[in-house]
């Protein structure tokens, strides 16, 4: 059976912010260990975070929302760019690339980006990402979203979430 490279995506917002610095680092440390980075290929905390992947020898792909390069701009830092022309849609397919998730930061994508991953059983390591708590009530107990208090605990979390 041939090997598979392990795919972890880094969600956060697409607008630069004081959270960049901490996406980069991921990015080095997911490239670092083997991981392919996947991302909705666009700024903020996507670029950073494959900046970083890739400052790295990592392999960073983007799935992005739009038709074409004309409608959806990548970063320049995405060695493989998926046009989807399906919009903020394109968050279950980054959802089910991936072998588990990071969430630096974030907004109302991320957190579409997270409910998709939960709804599908993927594992969320939550990065400055905010208290989340589930909607039935039953509270932030959900063994499968997991905060961390670094870019070097997430990265851990994530591949171990994933299966390394």
């Amino acid at each position: 059976m041939a090997h598979r490279l392990i795919q972890i995506a880094v969600i956060g917002a697409g607008q630069g912010s004081a959270l960049d610095t901490l996406a980069e680092r991921v990015g080095e440390l997911l490239a670092q260990s083997g991981a392919t980075l996947i991302c909705g290929g666009r700024g903020g905390v996507m670029l950073a975070a494959s900046r970083g992947a890739r400052r790295s020898g990592g392999l960073t792909v983007g799935i992005l929302p739009g038709s074409g390069a004309t409608t959806s701009v990548p970063n320049p830092e995405l060695d493989v760019a998926i046009y989807t022309g399906l919009g903020q849609a394109r968050n279950q397919l980054i959802v089910l690339s991936a072998d588990a998730l990071i969430a630096v930061g974030g907004g109302w994508g991320t957190l579409s980006e997270i409910a998709l991953a939960r709804k599908q059983g993927r594992t969320v390591i939550l990065l400055e990402a905010g208290p989340i708590t589930r909607p039935d009530g039953a509270g932030p107990d959900d063994p499968h979203l997991i905060h961390a208090d670094s870019a070097e605990h997430a990265v851990r979390l994530a591949l171990t979430a994933a299966g390394v």
